[in-house]
């Protein structure tokens, strides 16, 4: 008998009906020689500090750092009885092995060690690693099972992973807030998030905007533009010498260029791209990933390649016509180049996103509406990334004019190649309201010049002068700060170093997330925008905390860790001298800061009690009503918030 543990029970659900084990049990299915049962995500998780010494219970300076020579572990109440059930499944004198069927990933095979080892079990594990949840890959899947052994540095940099957070996030987040006298919330890696958008809001706030003025000539048929000017004297003096005399042409020159089809997506282009065109959240993208994903409907999410290997181009040309002709604005079928987007060496763990073949039975008007956006969405990117090149000719004239000079272009398509089926499917989203356009920096709709000659006339050209303004950096919107995670610190790195950036494609939603819930970063429309607290925060950590480059370089050594170039320990060792710096560097609390976080007066009124309706007033340790026959409180350290993580402040209460 072997037992199969997954993440979660649809997924063991969809692995039982496979493998034949239709009998419903207590927690498992079982039978044709299986048990399939399933963790509910992280069962086993690393314990709270109280756990290595009632000093650590206290928030205290003279108890820092925290850092723990054995760890130690902990299981929610919620989740023991499921913890109980597979215990007991692998005392099983008839369980002979078990299969490790937690997602393919770095936190899929935490999931499951952790588990594994708290029971106390000792029998062989066997290693489920598949990309899709059809049922022909779970076949192959189970075919092919890898020994649990090969997966052992994966798990070593899974731990080291989370034990780097606990250890960075509880130092940080106690010492400074008892420093200065509030919950402030500091990681590894949500630290140097919230710094790129204080950052960026700094350098917003500190822009001068200037103006500019651009001189122009319309010929009848196009407009010419001269070089931006800061005197709108100086434009005007232009205008009047221009307006009503003749322009010449004095060159054109003609590019034929091409544009290659995009690349497949990997998790973080695609919550760009949902973000961008469509306004989801990354958490959202996500989660609706997830969910085609168990439906088997999409491949693993969580990748980070945007390639495939060669053993699936035989597929494609079935794979994505079958899939493209399922869309209500598919005319004709497409053609395939699966060149384009085969490189063995660009997948390591996981291929790119891809749709699967069961898409062709499926009720798309029974799919929830944010998942058939997201199926879409990967649909049409694989049609274009295996098309045709769009061809086109730029085209650019110079003119002049009473002694100035003036600069038309021009753009005419060639060939539509990729970009008529992108075409196609930003005008269905228009059909449906959606203008995925609207975000788009990149979008050039420049018109086709006429067939321009040199000296030629034109006469009378009409003149005038265009006013403009430099503008600020622009606030982050979810797509572009997962852009700026994915890229932290990359100028400074190797070109070959292989994982560059803030977190992980399977992390960076649930850090947005964080700082979201934790009161340091505010959501208006698709902006990210730091609030006060958040500013006040990165103000007072240090910058071994808050600098993307740093913790870029971790994630790196994470991956070196993961293929066994760096022992774990090693890495430990620099994350416990990274976390003794900094609780030994900040003794006291910089005094011109002292006062960022002071607490309400006692007693200031913030609200209406939801239960009586008097007063609700705030103090350091959280909002009561100032009614006493009522007594409702709200504890700011109530032990539910800790479990959450979240912080109660005024706003969210």
């Amino acid at each position: 008998m072997k037992l199969v543990i997954a993440e979660k029970p649809s997924v063991s659900k969809s692995l039982a009906g496979v493998l034949g084990a239709n009998e419903r049990g207590d927690g498992c299915f079982h039978g044709n020689g299986y048990i399939v049962s399933w963790c509910y995500g992280h069962l086993v998780e690393l314990a709270r500090p109280v756990a290595y010494g009632e000093r650590y219970k206290r928030w205290a300076y003279d108890a820092l750092p925290i850092l723990p020579e054995v760890w130690q572990y902990a299981v929610r109440p919620e989740k023991e009885k499921q913890l109980d059930i597979l215990r007991t499944l692998m005392r099983r004198d008839d369980v002979e092995s078990v299969v490790n069927a937690c997602d393919a990933g770095r936190e899929g095979e935490l999931i499951f060690r952790w588990v594994y080892e708290h029971c106390g079990c000792d029998k062989p594990v066997s290693r489920l690693w598949i990309s899709s949840m059809e049922d022909a890959a779970i076949r192959e899947g189970f075919a092919n099972l890898h020994p649990g052994a090969d997966y052992d540095t994966l798990y070593s940099a899974a731990f080291c992973r989370a034990r780097a957070d606990w250890t960075v996030g509880i130092n940080a987040t106690r010492l400074f807030s008892v420093l200065y006298g509030a919950t402030l919330n500091a990681g590894r890696v949500q630290s140097p998030t919230l710094a790129m958008i204080v950052s960026r809001e700094a350098a917003i706030r500190d822009f001068v905007t200037e103006p500019f003025y651009t001189p122009l000539i319309i010929t009848g048929s196009f407009t010419a533009a001269g070089e931006k000017l800061k005197s709108p004297d100086d434009a005007e003096s232009i205008r009047a010498a221009c307006d009503g005399g003749s322009a010449v042409v004095l060159s054109v020159e003609k590019k034929k260029k091409t544009e290659a089809p995009p690349k497949l997506y990997d998790l973080t282009s695609l919550q760009r791209d949902a973000n961008r065109m469509l306004g989801y959240t990354a958490q959202q993208t996500l989660e609706y990933m997830q969910s085609l994903y168990e439906k088997k409907l999409a491949t693993y999410p969580r990748t980070d390649s945007r390639y495939l290997t060669g053993d699936m181009a035989g597929r494609l040309p079935e794979l994505v016509n079958l899939c493209y002709m399922r869309l209500p604005f598919a005319k004709v079928p497409v053609p395939v180049d699966a060149s384009l987007v085969v490189n063995d060496a660009k997948v390591s763990d996981h291929h790119a996103i891809l749709p699967t073949g069961a898409v062709r039975n499926l009720d798309w008007d029974a799919l929830p509406a944010g998942e058939r956006n997201i199926l879409t969405m990967l649909i049409v990117r694989l049609a274009c990334a295996v098309g045709e090149v769009h061809a086109f000719e730029q085209a650019t004239a110079v003119l002049e004019c009473k002694g100035f000079q003036f600069a038309a272009k021009g753009k005419m398509v060639l060939h539509e190649g990729w970009k008529a089926l992108d075409a196609a499917y930003r005008a269905a989203l228009k059909k449906k309201g959606i203008d995925s356009d609207a975000d788009d920096e990149e979008a050039d709709d420049a018109p086709a010049l006429p067939d321009l000659s040199e000296g030629q006339v034109f006469v009378p050209v009409v003149a005038s002068v265009r006013e403009g303004k430099t503008s600020p950096p622009k606030r982050f919107t979810e797509g572009t700060l997962l852009a700026a995670m994915e890229n932290a610190g990359a100028e400074d790195m190797p070109d070959d170093v292989e994982r560059k950036g803030l977190g992980t494609p399977a992390t960076r939603a649930g850090i947005i997330e964080k700082l979201i819930r934790t009161g340091f970063v505010e959501r208006k429309k698709k902006l990210l925008v730091p609030t006060q607290k958040g500013i006040n925060l990165i103000a007072i950590l240090p910058e071994e905390i808050k600098s993307p480059l740093l913790t870029a370089e971790w994630e790196q050594k994470l991956k070196q860790v993961e293929r066994a170039e760096l022992a774990d320990a090693s890495f430990m060792d620099g994350i416990a001298a990274l976390t003794e710096g900094f609780v030994a560097a900040h003794a006291a609390p910089f005094a011109e800061y002292a006062s960022l976080f002071a607490a309400p007066p006692k007693g200031a009124v913030v609200g209406k009690c939801p239960r009586c309706g008097a007063d609700v007033t705030e103090s350091g340790k959280g909002f009561f009503c100032a009614s006493r026959a009522c007594r409702f409180a709200l504890w700011k350290d109530a032990r539910f918030w800790w479990s959450c993580p979240r912080v109660l402040y005024q706003t969210q209460s």
